[in-house]
C-alpha cells in the first residue's frame, strides 16, 4: 500500500487527473458497450399513427412497462421484437389504434346521468361520423378517411326540411380510386345515414382532387378525362381478373398481370331495310265481274186491238240483240321488309395487349438452400391457353398475349420489423448488423483493454526498486543524484539508438553509474534536466528513438 502510495505521489497531481480522466472515459465506454450489447432489438409495433393513437399507445405500454422507442413526429412505435405480436394482440383487444376517430364507445365513458339532450346529439353524431371513418378506411388502398355528416332538424311548423349530406376527405396509400369505388363510398356512406341519398355525399382525398361532387357526378372535366378514366377501370378490372384466375394455380403471390387495351368510344348508330323478293304475301285480292244483254226489235203497226187489255201482242217484227261479259280481278302482293336500326355506344374493344409474369418455384434443401426451378414450356402454354380464353382473344383485332416465366424478386421487409426468408445459417439481415455490431463494440472495448487500461495498471502497480527503465538500458543511481552515463573522456554520455554515447559534457574523468529512474523520487537536479533538454533539442531523432524504446520496453 506504501509503494503505492508513494507512486501515485512521484506522478504527480497532473499526470494523475490525467490518468483518472481516462480511466473515467475508458469506463464510461465499456459501461455504454455492455448496455448497447444487453440491449434488445426493437421492431415497429405500429406506423403511420395518429397522434391521439399514439398517445393511447404510450399510455398503454407505460401501464404494462413495456420499453419503447417514440420516433420524432409521434406516428411510428418501435418495441422489443420478441413482443411485436403479443402487444399487437393486447392493443387490438383494447380497441386501438382507432384511426384517430371515435366511434361508439364515446357512449361507454360518458355518464348518461344529467347528459342534456343536445349533448348526447353531438356525442350521437361523433359516433356516427367515427364509425363510418372506421368503415371507409377498411377499403384497401385508403390510409384513413375523415366523415362530416350534417343532418338538419325539422324545425317547428315547417313543413319541409332540409336534406342531408356528407363530405369524406380519403388519404390514400398511393394511386387512385377508380369510378367503381367512389360510388362504393357513396353508397356506404348513404346506407348508413338514415335519410342521406348518395348524390349528396362528396368526396376529395388528400391531395385536393374532387373524386364526387355532391350532385351525382363524378370528376370529369373533360371528354379526355373521362376516356382515360374508362379505359383505365377497364384495365384494372382485366388486371384482377387474369391475377386472380392465373393465381389460383401458381399462387397468388407468383403472378402479376399488366394489361393495355385500346378502347373505342365512338357511338355509331345503324339503320337498315332489307327487301326479300321471294318472300311474296299476297295482301288483298279484288273480283268484278259485268254482264250486259241488248235486244233491239223491228217496226210495227200500231192498232186499237192490239192495245186491248188481255190482248196478246204478237206482232213483233225481228230484231238485232246483244250481251257483254266482263270479269276483271285486281290481285295486291306484299313483299317482305325488314327495318333494323342498331345503336352501339362507345367502349368497345379495339385492341388489346396482355403481359403476365410468372415466377418459378424452388426446390428447398437440407440445409435451408433455396435453388429456383423454372416452369416447364408446356405448362406456360397451358397458361396462355387459360389467359386468351378469359380475355377474349382476338386474333382479327391484333390481340398479343405473352407469358414469360421469371424469378421475382425476394422482397425481405426489414424496416417494419416483419420477418423475412432466413439467410446464411438461418440468419436475417437484421441479425447480421446485430452481430456486426456487436462484434465492433467488443473489438473497440479490447483494444482499449490491451492499449490503455493494462498500461496504465501496469504503471500503477509496478514495484518501486530495481528493475526500472533507465535512460539508456540498465542504470544505477549516480553520485549527487546526478543524471549520468560514463562516456569517452570523462564526459558523461547518453547511449544513441546505435549504441554510440553521446556526450553530455560533464567535467568529470571517472564513470559514473547511471541514474535508476523508479528510485530518484522526483528528486533530480536542475542542472541535470537542462543538459538533457539541451541534447534533446540538438539530437532529436536519437531522442525520439529513445523514448519509443522506453515505451516499447514498458509495454
Amino acid at each position: 500500500m506504501n509503494e503505492l502510495i508513494t507512486r501515485l505521489r512521484a506522478l504527480g497531481m497532473r499526470r494523475l487527473l490525467v490518468l483518472g480522466g481516462i480511466a473515467v472515459v475508458v469506463v464510461a465506454f465499456l459501461a455504454f458497450a455492455m448496455n448497447r450489447m444487453m440491449q434488445p432489438t426493437y421492431g415497429l409495433l405500429y406506423g403511420d399513427l395518429d397522434l391521439t393513437d399514439s398517445g393511447r399507445i404510450v399510455e398503454k405500454l407505460e401501464g404494462m412497462n413495456v420499453p419503447y422507442q417514440l420516433s420524432s413526429d409521434g406516428t411510428r412505435i418501435m418495441v422489443p421484437q420478441d413482443q411485436v405480436a403479443r402487444l399487437r394482440m393486447a392493443m387490438a383487444e383494447e380497441g386501438v389504434p382507432a384511426g384517430g376517430s371515435m366511434g361508439y364507445e364515446i357512449f361507454d365513458r360518458s355518464d348518461s346521468i344529467g347528459t342534456t339532450s343536445f349533448v348526447q346529439n353531438i356525442n350521437h353524431l361523433r359516433a356516427l361520423e367515427g364509425e363510418i371513418a372506421r368503415s371507409i378506411a377498411s377499403i384497401d388502398r385508403i390510409a384513413a378517411a375523415r366523415v362530416h355528416l350534417v343532418l338538419p332538424q325539422r324545425q317547428l311548423f315547417a313543413r319541409e326540411t332540409e336534406a342531408p349530406s356528407a363530405s369524406i376527405v380519403l388519404k390514400l396509400k398511393a394511386g387512385n380510386l377508380d369510378g367503381g369505388q367512389v360510388r362504393a363510398i357513396q353508397q356506404l356512406t348513404a346506407a348508413a345515414v338514415p335519410g342521406l341519398k348518395a348524390d349528396r355525399v362528396s368526396i376529395v382525398d388528400d391531395r385536393g382532387n374532387l373524386l364526387a361532387a355532391g350532385d351525382g357526378n363524378l370528376r370529369e372535366t373533360g371528354p379526355a378525362e373521362a376516356v382515360a378514366t374508362k379505359t383505365r377501370e377497364y384495365e384494372t378490372r382485366m388486371r384482377r381478373s387474369l391475377e386472380q384466375l392465373v393465381g389460383s394455380s401458381v399462387g397468388f403471390d407468383k403472378v402479376r398481370a399488366e394489361v393495355t387495351a385500346e378502347l373505342d368510344f365512338d357511338r355509331i348508330t345503324t339503320q337498315t331495310q332489307t327487301f326479300d323478293p321471294d318472300g311474296q304475301v299476297v295482301r288483298s285480292t279484288q273480283t268484278v265481274t259485268d254482264r250486259s244483254r241488248n235486244s233491239e226489235g223491228g217496226a210495227t203497226a200500231v192498232t186499237v186491238q192490239g192495245n186491248l187489255p188481255g190482248t196478246q201482242n204478237n206482232q213483233g217484227g225481228a230484231g238485232d240483240q246483244s250481251s257483254t261479259d266482263r270479269s276483271e280481278e285486281t290481285i295486291n302482293y306484299e313483299i317482305s321488309r325488314t327495318e333494323q336500326t342498331v345503336v352501339q355506344e362507345g367502349g368497345r374493344v379495339k385492341r388489346m395487349s396482355v403481359a403476365i409474369l410468372v415466377d418459378g418455384t424452388y426446390d428447398v434443401a437440407a440445409d435451408g438452400t433455396r435453388t429456383y426451378q423454372p416452369r416447364s414450356q408446356q405448362e406456360l402454354d397451358q397458361l396462355e391457353a387459360l389467359v386468351k380464353s378469359a380475355m377474349g382473344f382476338d386474333d382479327q383485332r391484333g390481340d398479343q398475349v405473352r407469358v414469360v416465366n421469371l424469378p421475382f424478386v425476394d422482397a425481405t421487409i426489414a424496416d417494419t420489423g416483419l420477418p423475412g426468408e432466413e439467410g446464411f445459417l438461418g440468419l436475417t439481415k437484421s441479425d447480421f448488423f446485430r452481430i456486426g455490431e456487436i462484434a465492433v463494440l467488443g473489438l473497440v472495448a479490447l483494444l482499449l483493454t490491451l492499449f490503455v487500461v493494462r498500461p496504465l495498471v501496469a504503471r500503477m502497480l509496478a514495484p518501486l526498486e530495481g528493475g526500472g527503465p533507465a535512460l539508456a538500458g540498465a542504470g544505477a543511481m549516480g553520485g549527487g543524484g546526478q543524471m549520468q552515463i560514463p562516456g569517452p573522456g570523462g564526459q558523461a554520455a547518453i547511449a544513441g539508438p546505435d549504441g554510440m554515447p553521446m556526450a553530455i559534457g560533464t567535467d568529470s574523468d571517472e564513470f559514473e553509474q547511471m541514474v535508476d529512474i523508479a528510485n530518484i523520487e522526483g528528486r533530480v537536479k536542475a542542472s541535470s534536466l537542462k543538459k538533457v533538454g539541451e541534447i534533446v533539442q540538438r539530437h532529436p531523432e536519437e531522442a525520439i528513438a529513445i523514448m519509443r524504446n522506453w515505451m516499447y520496453r514498458e509495454s
